[in-house]
């Protein structure tokens, strides 16, 4: 069964940063579709970034500029760099990958932003 393990979650002040790791227990990391997603209390979860299999990247716009997004096909590995947080980008940050009918959840980190 296809395991997505996030860590790199914390609390941090406003301005700061966090980087995000999601490392999905799949041989064929390579060929899927990745992203973060979060979830704030009392709201649906959105998406934060995707990463296609080539490197495309797409962002939401409360993100753009200040979030970065990349892959590491060689280690399995996928990344969320987040600078200039804001207390409004507290939340559950949860990794996806899917591909056709596969589609894969992390079980989820914490980022809490202090004003």
């Amino acid at each position: 069964q296809v395991q997505l393990v996030e860590s790199g979650g914390g609390l941090v002040q406003a301005g700061g940063s966090l980087r995000l790791s999601c490392a999905p227990s799949m041989s064929t990391f390579s060929i899927y579709a990745l992203g973060w997603y979060r979830q704030a209390p009392g709201k649906q979860r959105e998406l934060v970034a995707t990463i296609s299999p080539g490197g495309r990247t797409n962002y939401a716009d409360s993100v753009k500029g200040r979030f970065t997004i990349s892959r590491d096909n060689a280690k399995n590995t996928m990344y969320l760099q987040m600078n200039s947080l804001k207390p409004e980008d507290t939340a559950v940050y949860y990794c996806n990958a899917h591909r056709g009918i596969d589609d894969y959840w992390g079980q989820g980190t914490q980022v809490t932003v202090s004003s």
